[in-house]
């Protein structure tokens, strides 16, 4: 049953035996190689050039009085009879000398704080979807019971290391208040950090306060140590939202890390060409940045990438892709570029839990990863073009993360690694079954799947001779079987209840609060 939550340990290392799931330890992922380079430095000043010949000669349409006074303080061309602002490259240069070149989150839980830049890895978990699906009750609406369980399967697998914003929407409960019931579970099932909802100001302060009464400090300090991050999305093309804006405000004015990430689709909000996509999404994405420094000079800022293409034929939305994969990469290039810190994601565009999904995950976290991306956001989790999130796909995406994160482990070279004296030691023609060398080291020398399935054909058969979508749904059901809860100070839980229950009154109150 999806709403299982009986007792059991959260195994926090690798298990190979008993009955507990196999998985890496929580750890801190760093990748070790140089990031893939698609673009030579000719190419890439020309997209650069590209974009800010957009912002001074295009401009971005705004929807905020409060983002055009700002800009226009700041010497821009601002138009408010189209509400539009043009900058030009000084105005982008300025602001991103301002900008660190990497943060730290910290959670409740300070051994769960996440590195953000440089060449560290955060995997975050699928955020936004209105719907759910697993095989054991269907596809259904998305609902409170269904993101709490996402919350717990987060806290239980090592390998996600952030919540994104709402997992699922618990569309059940009133749209204006709904967020105070998602960072409710975040804060007390998981204790890891999260993603803030950005539309509007008292969203994203509501996320801001109830870190800040989770690790027991004040709003204040908060802004030394940051503990929420959000997503600030560009309704491409070249259009920026008051909701978002104001978000995007508030979290600045309280040194809150801001990512800003263009949805551009090519063919749909942008050019059907990559190199005019990348032009476009860089525009937009430094307009926000600049805008963050406007308002605090210094907050924490990350390059947000989420380009790919539509399919020409029906207009869906396509992930996954060639062209998404080289769009990952090219804007790892650009947020080095500019010294931020990178996020993007490994999206498909399955509406299943198949074959399709898998190859397609995979396909754009190899992208994200030569990219050298510092965040994937929805890396676990993601069905349906992001319409569902999915407890199988999660087991699934958990898998790859793993994989991935053992691809990333630097390679053991020692003398006895290289392994001369165990070579020597076996007969020409022999094997290395009993050797000392293998004995030593036979259960930590390789990864051990959590999912896969390495049996021959009649072992296979003898178990059961389940495929690897029916191990995922026992898996996501012992998860929550062995799930446990993280324990919170009664007095912190305290306050953080009242918390809820006094903002929740305010705004039934005052809906538009």
């Amino acid at each position: 049953m999806t709403q299982d939550r009986r007792g059991g340990g959260r195994r926090s290392r690798l298990e190979r035996g008993g009955s507990g799931i196999a998985q890496l330890p929580w750890q801190h992922v760093e990748n070790p190689y140089p990031p893939m380079q698609l673009l030579d430095e000719e190419r890439l000043e020309r997209l650069h050039d590209t974009s800010m010949r957009i912002l001074s000669e295009l401009g971005i349409r705004v929807m905020s009085e409060r983002v055009m006074d700002l800009f226009a303080a700041a010497g821009a061309i601002v138009d408010r009879e189209d509400t539009t602002i043009r900058i030009d490259e000084s105005l982008v240069t300025e602001a991103l000398r301002a900008v660190p070149s990497s943060f730290t989150l910290t959670s409740r839980n300070p051994a769960k704080q996440v590195h953000l830049g440089g060449s560290s890895l955060v995997f975050g978990l699928v955020a936004g979807p209105p719907n759910v699906h697993d095989r054991i009750n269907g596809r259904r609406q998305g609902n409170l019971p269904d993101y709490q369980n996402f919350i717990r399967l987060a806290h239980h697998f090592n390998a996600i290391h952030i919540i994104g914003n709402q997992v699922v929407a618990p569309m059940e409960l009133p749209a204006n208040s709904r967020h105070l019931d998602t960072y409710h579970a975040n804060l007390t099932l998981s204790d890891l950090s999260f993603h803030c909802t950005a539309i509007g100001r008292a969203r994203a302060m509501d996320g801001i306060n109830m870190m800040a009464i989770a690790r027991g400090i004040s709003v204040q300090e908060m802004r030394a140590s940051p503990g929420v991050t959000t997503i600030i999305s560009i309704n491409s093309p070249r259009l920026f939202d008051d909701a978002m804006a104001e978000g995007l405000i508030a979290m600045a004015e309280h040194g809150q890390p801001v990512t800003v990430t263009p949805f551009t689709l090519m063919g749909a909000m942008t050019p059907v060409t990559l190199a005019a996509a990348l032009c476009q999404q860089n525009a937009e994405a430094l307009f926000g940045v600049v805008l963050t420094q406007l308002v605090n000079p210094g907050t924490p800022v990350m390059y947000g990438a989420f380009t790919s293409n539509v399919d020409m034929k029906s207009g869906a939305p396509a992930f996954g892709t060639p062209e998404n994969a080289k769009a990952n990469i090219i804007a790892g290039q650009l947020a080095r570029r500019y010294n931020l810190p990178y996020r993007t994601s490994n999206a498909n565009a399955s509406n299943v839990v198949d074959l399709q999904a898998a190859y397609e995950t995979e396909m754009a976290t190899w992208g994200a990863v030569l990219g050298g991306a510092n965040l994937i956001y929805h890396a676990a989790g993601w069905l349906e073009g992001g319409l569902t999130a999915s407890y199988e796909k999660l087991v699934l995406d958990v898998e790859i993360l793993q994989n991935m994160m053992e691809f990333l482990r630097p390679l053991p070279f020692q003398e006895d690694d290289l392994g001369f004296e165990a070579i020597k030691s076996v007969p020409a023609g022999g094997h290395f079954f009993g050797a000392e060398h293998t004995m030593s080291r036979y259960t930590t020398a390789f990864y051990q799947p959590m999912l896969s399935n390495w049996q021959n054909h009649g072992a296979w058969q003898e178990a059961g001779g389940k495929d690897a979508l029916e191990r995922a749904t026992e898996l996501w059901q012992q998860a929550l079987h062995d799930y446990e809860e993280p324990v919170m100070d009664a007095a912190i839980r305290e306050e953080l209840d009242a918390y809820v229950a006094r903002r929740r009154e305010e705004i039934t109150a005052n809906p538009e609060g």
